[in-house]
């Protein structure tokens, strides 16, 4: 049989259950397909969840990931089931925001990242969490995020 660069790969391909918590969830990485170019890449995910980790109360975000490939790109179903993985998770805000942001550029070690966490109100306060490994370089395009200010958010 013939190796391929996604033989490293546990997940795709394969039946995969939720995982009970982040610190169970397996991120995985493929290589960058244009490691010679700049491109933004952009994960969505406007159906987070976790819980408060006092009340045991479901939280909800709309996340938006943006970053800069160096040499790896995420592998898109390993993120799925991180993201999933919060369901459970009791955490505040700007705890699971910055651990998933923490984990990307440990995984992946991009030239850029940033990650906004939209989070719906809580006590009818919305909570969003901004944060950014360095100014982007400038001869990158970055689009705005454009999720709107809380309105009934949508």
């Amino acid at each position: 049989m013939t190796e391929t660069p996604y033989d490293h790969l546990t997940l795709l391909g394969h039946a995969a259950s939720q995982p009970a918590s982040p610190a169970d969830a397996r991120l995985e990485r493929v290589a960058n397909p244009a490691p010679a170019r700049q491109y933004i890449v952009r994960l969505t995910c406007p159906e987070f969840t976790s819980l408060c980790p006092l009340t045991g109360q479901p939280d909800f975000a709309h996340m938006m990931i943006d970053y800069i490939p160096r040499d790896w790109i995420v592998e898109s179903k390993s993120f799925k089931l991180l993201m999933a993985s919060y369901r459970n998770h009791g955490a505040f805000h700007e705890a699971c925001t910055m651990e998933i942001a923490a984990k990307l550029v440990a995984l992946l070690d991009p030239v850029w990242l940033r990650i906004g966490a939209y989070w719906y109100p809580r006590g009818g306060i919305p909570i969003d969490v901004f944060w950014q490994t360095s100014n982007a370089p400038p001869d990158v395009w970055v689009p705005n995020q454009e999720v709107p200010s809380y309105r009934g958010r949508g």
